[in-house]
């Protein structure tokens, strides 16, 4: 159940620098809405963290933020997409499968 307390709480993570980066031109206070993204983040952590090593949870969440955020550039806004990019991308994904497979339970 913690990995999808961070899998729920990457759904929001990544989502709120596409809203920062559209929301720009509406108004001063539309980074509010950014910054309101990261509240049930932060809710969903605290859970995850309950059942896994506080380590083991931040780096997966970084990880699969930092790769959902780039793989959804690449396909939506036109960012690079170049063989290398994608090589690093893979490996912060192989990265984030080791945690899953070898991270035991806080004990």
């Amino acid at each position: 159940m913690a990995w999808l307390f961070i899998l729920f709480a990457d759904v929001f993570e990544v989502s709120w620098p596409f809203v920062l980066k559209s929301s720009t031109s509406f108004s001063k206070w539309s980074p509010l809405l950014a910054v309101a993204l990261f509240t049930p983040s932060a809710f969903l952590l605290g859970h995850a963290v309950k059942q896994l090593p506080a380590a083991t949870v931040y780096a997966a969440f970084t990880g699969i933020a930092t790769a959902g955020t780039a793989i959804i550039g690449m396909a939506f806004f036109g960012e690079s997409a170049n063989f290398g990019r994608v090589c690093c991308l893979l490996l912060i994904l192989i990265g984030v499968i080791g945690l899953k497979l070898f991270s035991g339970p806080v004990g």
